[in-house]
Protein backbone atom coordinates (compact mmCIF):
# COMPACT_ATOMS: atom_id res chain seq x y z
CA UNK A 1 0.00 0.00 0.00
CA UNK A 2 1.66 3.78 -0.52
CA UNK A 3 0.91 6.06 1.87
CA UNK A 4 0.03 9.66 -0.07
CA UNK A 5 1.25 12.54 1.45
CA UNK A 6 -0.13 16.21 0.21
CA UNK A 7 2.73 18.81 1.09
CA UNK A 8 2.32 22.50 1.30
CA UNK A 9 5.89 23.58 0.40
CA UNK A 10 6.64 26.40 2.25
CA UNK A 11 6.59 30.05 -0.52
CA UNK A 12 10.02 31.26 0.29
CA UNK A 13 12.06 33.49 -2.17
CA UNK A 14 16.10 33.19 -2.03
CA UNK A 15 17.99 36.55 -2.96
CA UNK A 16 21.23 37.42 -2.37
CA UNK A 17 21.41 34.49 0.19
CA UNK A 18 18.64 36.21 2.36
CA UNK A 19 15.20 34.15 2.58
CA UNK A 20 11.83 35.82 2.88
CA UNK A 21 8.12 35.19 2.17
CA UNK A 22 6.97 35.49 -0.50
CA UNK A 23 3.22 36.95 -1.06
CA UNK A 24 0.60 34.58 -2.49
CA UNK A 25 -0.44 36.75 -5.38
CA UNK A 26 3.50 36.77 -6.48
CA UNK A 27 3.38 33.04 -7.14
CA UNK A 28 3.53 32.36 -11.05
CA UNK A 29 -0.01 30.46 -12.38
CA UNK A 30 -0.25 27.19 -14.12
CA UNK A 31 3.10 25.89 -12.05
CA UNK A 32 3.45 21.78 -13.27
CA UNK A 33 2.46 19.70 -10.90
CA UNK A 34 5.20 16.62 -9.83
CA UNK A 35 4.62 13.55 -7.97
CA UNK A 36 7.61 12.69 -5.67
CA UNK A 37 7.60 8.68 -4.91
CA UNK A 38 9.98 7.78 -2.04
CA UNK A 39 11.46 4.21 -1.91
CA UNK A 40 14.22 5.17 0.80
CA UNK A 41 17.91 4.93 -0.48
CA UNK A 42 21.05 7.19 0.99
CA UNK A 43 18.72 10.20 0.44
CA UNK A 44 16.52 9.24 3.09
CA UNK A 45 18.97 7.99 5.18
CA UNK A 46 19.97 9.45 8.99
CA UNK A 47 23.45 9.27 10.14
CA UNK A 48 24.16 10.36 13.87
CA UNK A 49 27.85 11.78 13.01
CA UNK A 50 27.72 15.03 10.73
CA UNK A 51 31.32 14.56 10.24
CA UNK A 52 31.69 10.74 8.95
CA UNK A 53 28.33 9.39 8.92
CA UNK A 54 28.90 7.29 11.68
CA UNK A 55 25.59 5.13 12.67
CA UNK A 56 24.39 5.70 9.24
CA UNK A 57 20.78 3.65 8.33
CA UNK A 58 19.77 4.11 4.89
CA UNK A 59 15.70 4.50 4.42
CA UNK A 60 14.87 6.05 7.78
CA UNK A 61 13.53 9.54 7.12
CA UNK A 62 10.05 9.61 5.27
CA UNK A 63 10.19 11.95 2.18
CA UNK A 64 7.75 14.77 3.93
CA UNK A 65 11.04 15.35 6.24
CA UNK A 66 13.02 15.27 2.95
CA UNK A 67 10.89 18.33 1.29
CA UNK A 68 10.57 20.47 3.90
CA UNK A 69 12.56 23.69 3.58
CA UNK A 70 13.96 22.95 0.31
CA UNK A 71 13.88 26.57 -0.77
CA UNK A 72 12.79 27.73 -4.27
CA UNK A 73 10.26 24.81 -4.87
CA UNK A 74 6.95 26.72 -5.20
CA UNK A 75 8.81 28.89 -7.86
CA UNK A 76 9.63 25.66 -10.10
CA UNK A 77 6.70 23.29 -9.53
CA UNK A 78 3.36 22.24 -7.67
CA UNK A 79 4.81 19.54 -5.18
CA UNK A 80 3.07 16.06 -3.85
CA UNK A 81 4.60 12.99 -2.58
CA UNK A 82 3.71 9.79 -1.54
CA UNK A 83 5.89 7.11 0.64
CA UNK A 84 5.87 3.83 -1.88
CA UNK A 85 8.95 1.82 0.40
CA UNK A 86 11.43 3.06 2.52
CA UNK A 87 14.37 0.69 1.95
CA UNK A 88 18.19 0.11 0.84
CA UNK A 89 18.14 0.16 -2.79
CA UNK A 90 19.32 -3.53 -2.57
CA UNK A 91 16.71 -4.53 -0.67
CA UNK A 92 14.13 -3.01 -4.25
CA UNK A 93 12.93 -6.88 -5.58
CA UNK A 94 11.58 -7.14 -9.29
CA UNK A 95 8.34 -7.25 -8.03
CA UNK A 96 8.74 -3.89 -6.30
CA UNK A 97 10.11 -2.89 -10.15
CA UNK A 98 6.84 -3.91 -11.20
CA UNK A 99 4.52 -2.31 -8.37
CA UNK A 100 6.57 0.83 -9.08
CA UNK A 101 6.01 0.92 -13.24
CA UNK A 102 2.31 0.23 -12.41
CA UNK A 103 2.17 2.89 -9.60
CA UNK A 104 4.14 5.59 -11.84
CA UNK A 105 1.67 4.77 -15.28
CA UNK A 106 -1.60 5.20 -12.54
CA UNK A 107 0.00 8.41 -11.74
CA UNK A 108 0.17 9.56 -15.51
CA UNK A 109 -3.15 7.96 -16.68
CA UNK A 110 -5.43 8.79 -13.43
CA UNK A 111 -3.30 11.78 -11.88
CA UNK A 112 -3.23 11.98 -8.16
CA UNK A 113 -7.00 13.63 -6.13
CA UNK A 114 -8.36 14.45 -8.92
CA UNK A 115 -5.28 16.61 -10.59
CA UNK A 116 -3.35 15.98 -13.25
CA UNK A 117 0.33 14.61 -12.93
CA UNK A 118 3.44 16.32 -15.44
CA UNK A 119 5.99 14.61 -13.89
CA UNK A 120 6.76 12.10 -11.54
CA UNK A 121 10.55 11.79 -9.47
CA UNK A 122 11.20 8.66 -7.50
CA UNK A 123 13.67 9.03 -4.88
CA UNK A 124 16.15 6.18 -4.64
CA UNK A 125 18.75 4.61 -3.29
CA UNK A 126 22.30 4.74 -5.72
CA UNK A 127 23.74 0.95 -5.50
CA UNK A 128 20.95 -0.22 -7.23
CA UNK A 129 19.23 2.80 -9.24
CA UNK A 130 20.32 2.21 -11.91
CA UNK A 131 18.62 -1.09 -12.11
CA UNK A 132 15.00 0.42 -11.23
CA UNK A 133 15.22 3.29 -13.09
CA UNK A 134 16.09 0.57 -16.59
CA UNK A 135 13.08 -0.92 -15.57
CA UNK A 136 11.03 2.15 -15.71
CA UNK A 137 12.30 3.51 -18.79
CA UNK A 138 11.41 -0.01 -20.29
CA UNK A 139 7.52 0.30 -18.94
CA UNK A 140 6.28 3.95 -18.23
CA UNK A 141 4.46 4.69 -21.12
CA UNK A 142 4.53 7.78 -21.35
CA UNK A 143 5.92 10.72 -22.78
CA UNK A 144 5.88 12.62 -19.33
CA UNK A 145 9.13 12.70 -17.61
CA UNK A 146 10.37 10.41 -14.75
CA UNK A 147 13.47 11.49 -12.92
CA UNK A 148 15.19 8.89 -10.45
CA UNK A 149 17.35 10.81 -8.08
CA UNK A 150 19.77 9.49 -5.17
CA UNK A 151 22.29 10.80 -2.64
CA UNK A 152 25.66 9.80 -1.86
CA UNK A 153 26.20 11.52 1.58
CA UNK A 154 23.06 11.10 3.65
CA UNK A 155 21.42 13.99 5.64
CA UNK A 156 23.33 15.47 8.64
CA UNK A 157 26.55 14.70 7.39
CA UNK A 158 28.68 17.50 5.93
CA UNK A 159 28.20 18.52 2.31
CA UNK A 160 25.11 16.35 1.96
CA UNK A 161 23.98 16.01 -1.91
CA UNK A 162 20.38 14.92 -1.24
CA UNK A 163 18.76 18.24 -0.98
CA UNK A 164 20.65 19.85 -3.80
CA UNK A 165 19.99 16.72 -6.27
CA UNK A 166 16.28 16.42 -5.10
CA UNK A 167 15.31 20.05 -6.13
CA UNK A 168 17.45 19.72 -9.54
CA UNK A 169 15.41 16.17 -9.92
CA UNK A 170 11.77 18.26 -9.32
CA UNK A 171 13.18 20.83 -11.71
CA UNK A 172 13.93 18.43 -14.55
CA UNK A 173 10.48 16.38 -14.10
CA UNK A 174 8.66 19.93 -14.13
CA UNK A 175 10.83 21.08 -17.77
CA UNK A 176 9.24 21.15 -20.70
CA UNK A 177 12.17 19.85 -22.50
CA UNK A 178 12.20 16.82 -20.63
CA UNK A 179 9.43 15.01 -21.85
CA UNK A 180 9.73 12.50 -24.52
CA UNK A 181 13.35 11.34 -23.23
CA UNK A 182 11.78 8.15 -21.15
CA UNK A 183 13.23 7.80 -17.69
CA UNK A 184 16.13 10.16 -16.47
CA UNK A 185 18.70 10.04 -13.66
CA UNK A 186 19.78 13.12 -12.18
CA UNK A 187 22.70 13.17 -9.50
CA UNK A 188 25.53 16.18 -9.07
CA UNK A 189 23.96 18.02 -11.61
CA UNK A 190 23.86 16.03 -14.51
CA UNK A 191 21.33 14.58 -16.25
CA UNK A 192 21.71 10.73 -17.51
CA UNK A 193 19.61 8.12 -19.60
CA UNK A 194 18.28 5.52 -17.70
CA UNK A 195 19.56 2.85 -20.46
CA UNK A 196 23.43 4.15 -20.21
CA UNK A 197 23.93 5.96 -16.93
CA UNK A 198 26.00 3.56 -14.67
CA UNK A 199 27.46 3.61 -10.85
CA UNK A 200 31.26 4.06 -11.33
CA UNK A 201 32.57 4.83 -8.10
CA UNK A 202 31.95 3.97 -4.61
CA UNK A 203 31.95 7.21 -2.98
CA UNK A 204 31.99 10.23 -5.34
CA UNK A 205 29.29 12.50 -6.03
CA UNK A 206 30.24 12.13 -9.38
CA UNK A 207 29.72 8.30 -9.30
CA UNK A 208 26.99 8.15 -12.02
CA UNK A 209 28.55 8.30 -15.57
CA UNK A 210 27.03 7.16 -19.00
CA UNK A 211 30.19 5.48 -20.05
CA UNK A 212 30.79 6.31 -24.25
CA UNK A 213 28.28 9.08 -24.56
CA UNK A 214 28.31 11.46 -21.79
CA UNK A 215 25.43 13.15 -19.95
CA UNK A 216 22.40 13.76 -21.88
CA UNK A 217 22.28 17.55 -20.07
CA UNK A 218 23.02 19.83 -16.94
CA UNK A 219 20.36 21.24 -14.09
CA UNK A 220 21.45 24.11 -12.10
CA UNK A 221 20.38 27.92 -11.35
CA UNK A 222 20.53 28.27 -15.24
CA UNK A 223 17.56 25.59 -15.69
CA UNK A 224 17.66 22.40 -17.36
CA UNK A 225 20.09 22.22 -21.00
CA UNK A 226 19.74 19.25 -23.14
CA UNK A 227 23.04 18.85 -25.55
CA UNK A 228 22.13 15.21 -27.40
CA UNK A 229 18.83 12.89 -26.78
CA UNK A 230 18.90 8.85 -27.22
CA UNK A 231 17.89 7.25 -30.30
CA UNK A 232 16.56 4.16 -28.77
CA UNK A 233 12.71 3.71 -27.77
CA UNK A 234 11.93 5.29 -25.04
CA UNK A 235 8.36 7.16 -23.58
CA UNK A 236 5.11 7.10 -25.30
CA UNK A 237 6.98 4.88 -27.73
CA UNK A 238 7.15 1.85 -25.87
CA UNK A 239 5.58 -1.46 -26.57
CA UNK A 240 5.49 -3.31 -23.15
CA UNK A 241 2.07 -3.04 -21.03
CA UNK A 242 2.93 -3.94 -17.61
CA UNK A 243 -0.41 -2.73 -16.32
CA UNK A 244 -2.19 -6.04 -15.65
CA UNK A 245 1.48 -7.97 -15.10
CA UNK A 246 1.71 -10.10 -11.74
CA UNK A 247 5.42 -11.20 -10.35
CA UNK A 248 4.76 -14.55 -11.69
CA UNK A 249 4.72 -13.20 -15.17
CA UNK A 250 8.11 -12.18 -14.50
CA UNK A 251 10.37 -15.00 -15.43
CA UNK A 252 13.94 -15.28 -13.37
CA UNK A 253 17.13 -14.39 -15.50
CA UNK A 254 20.98 -14.72 -13.76
CA UNK A 255 23.61 -13.13 -14.58
CA UNK A 256 26.99 -15.07 -15.31
CA UNK A 257 30.12 -13.70 -15.00
CA UNK A 258 32.80 -15.32 -17.53
CA UNK A 259 36.88 -16.15 -16.10
CA UNK A 260 39.47 -17.76 -17.53
CA UNK A 261 38.99 -21.34 -16.27
CA UNK A 262 35.41 -20.98 -15.97
CA UNK A 263 33.40 -24.28 -16.19
CA UNK A 264 29.77 -25.00 -16.70
CA UNK A 265 28.96 -25.21 -13.17
CA UNK A 266 27.45 -21.63 -12.70
CA UNK A 267 25.65 -22.05 -15.71
CA UNK A 268 23.64 -25.28 -15.06
CA UNK A 269 23.25 -24.44 -11.25
CA UNK A 270 21.15 -21.20 -12.15
CA UNK A 271 18.61 -23.25 -15.13
CA UNK A 272 18.47 -25.92 -12.35
CA UNK A 273 17.50 -23.10 -10.09
CA UNK A 274 14.73 -22.35 -12.87
CA UNK A 275 16.52 -19.46 -14.56
CA UNK A 276 14.57 -19.13 -17.94
CA UNK A 277 17.53 -16.83 -19.41
CA UNK A 278 21.30 -15.84 -19.00
CA UNK A 279 23.36 -13.03 -19.38
CA UNK A 280 27.09 -13.25 -19.76
CA UNK A 281 29.11 -10.61 -18.89
CA UNK A 282 32.34 -11.95 -20.72
CA UNK A 283 35.73 -11.15 -21.81
CA UNK A 284 36.63 -8.23 -24.48
CA UNK A 285 33.73 -8.73 -26.61
CA UNK A 286 31.92 -11.40 -25.16
CA UNK A 287 33.90 -14.40 -25.64
CA UNK A 288 34.20 -17.27 -22.89
CA UNK A 289 36.06 -20.12 -21.66
CA UNK A 290 35.70 -22.89 -23.90
CA UNK A 291 34.15 -25.23 -20.99
CA UNK A 292 31.73 -22.44 -20.52
CA UNK A 293 30.95 -22.14 -23.64
CA UNK A 294 30.24 -25.91 -24.47
CA UNK A 295 28.08 -26.06 -21.50
CA UNK A 296 26.31 -22.09 -23.06
CA UNK A 297 25.49 -24.22 -26.04
CA UNK A 298 24.14 -27.23 -24.56
CA UNK A 299 21.88 -25.53 -22.31
CA UNK A 300 20.65 -23.03 -25.31
CA UNK A 301 19.79 -26.06 -27.26
CA UNK A 302 17.79 -27.06 -24.24
CA UNK A 303 15.92 -24.03 -24.45
CA UNK A 304 17.69 -21.38 -22.47
CA UNK A 305 17.90 -18.21 -23.65
CA UNK A 306 21.81 -16.53 -23.29
CA UNK A 307 22.14 -13.05 -23.92
CA UNK A 308 26.32 -11.75 -24.68
CA UNK A 309 27.59 -8.68 -23.06
CA UNK A 310 30.80 -7.67 -22.16
CA UNK A 311 32.44 -7.13 -18.90
CA UNK A 312 34.54 -4.16 -20.14
CA UNK A 313 32.02 -1.66 -19.35
CA UNK A 314 32.04 0.04 -22.63
CA UNK A 315 31.36 -1.19 -26.64
CA UNK A 316 29.09 -3.90 -27.52
CA UNK A 317 28.83 -7.14 -27.85
CA UNK A 318 27.07 -9.07 -31.29
CA UNK A 319 24.68 -12.57 -31.30
CA UNK A 320 27.05 -15.39 -31.73
CA UNK A 321 26.88 -18.81 -32.40
CA UNK A 322 24.35 -20.07 -34.92
CA UNK A 323 22.03 -17.91 -33.13
CA UNK A 324 22.97 -19.24 -29.62
CA UNK A 325 23.43 -15.94 -28.03
CA UNK A 326 21.22 -13.02 -28.59
CA UNK A 327 23.54 -9.89 -29.42
CA UNK A 328 23.65 -7.14 -26.03
CA UNK A 329 25.09 -4.58 -27.88
CA UNK A 330 25.98 -1.98 -25.25
CA UNK A 331 24.11 -2.98 -22.78
CA UNK A 332 25.74 -3.81 -19.32
CA UNK A 333 24.93 -7.30 -18.04
CA UNK A 334 22.60 -5.55 -15.14
CA UNK A 335 21.15 -3.68 -17.61
CA UNK A 336 20.38 -6.57 -20.46
CA UNK A 337 19.28 -8.65 -17.63
CA UNK A 338 16.34 -6.26 -16.70
CA UNK A 339 15.48 -6.12 -20.94
CA UNK A 340 15.61 -9.75 -21.30
CA UNK A 341 13.11 -10.04 -18.04
CA UNK A 342 10.66 -7.43 -19.92
CA UNK A 343 11.06 -9.59 -23.22
CA UNK A 344 10.05 -12.27 -22.01
CA UNK A 345 7.36 -11.17 -20.50
CA UNK A 346 5.86 -10.20 -23.74
CA UNK A 347 7.52 -12.86 -26.34
CA UNK A 348 9.11 -16.17 -26.59
CA UNK A 349 10.20 -15.84 -30.20
CA UNK A 350 14.02 -16.17 -31.10
CA UNK A 351 13.73 -12.91 -33.70
CA UNK A 352 11.62 -10.76 -31.92
CA UNK A 353 13.68 -11.05 -28.38
CA UNK A 354 17.01 -9.82 -30.68
CA UNK A 355 14.53 -7.22 -32.70
CA UNK A 356 14.18 -5.71 -28.78
CA UNK A 357 17.68 -5.70 -27.91
CA UNK A 358 18.54 -3.81 -31.15
CA UNK A 359 15.67 -1.18 -30.55
CA UNK A 360 16.51 -0.83 -26.28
Amino acid sequence: MTRRIWLLVPFILVVGGVSGQVQEDQLPEDLPHVRVVATGGTIAGRAQSAEAGAGYRSGSLPIEDLLVDLPGLDRMAEVSAEQFSNLPSTGVTPEQWLGLAQRVNTIFAEGVDGKAVDGVVVTHGTDALEETAYFLDLTVASDKPVVVVGAMRPPGTVSADGPINLIHAIQAAAADDSRGRGTLIVLNEEVHDARDATKTHTRSVQTFQSRSWGPLGRVGREGVTYHRRSEKRQGADLEFDVSTKSIEDLPRVDILYSYNGADGAGAQAFVDAGAAGLVIAGSGGGGTSRELGETLRELAEAGTWLVRTSRVGSGSAGSWGRGTFVGGDDLLAQKAHILLMVALMHTSEAEEIQRIFREY
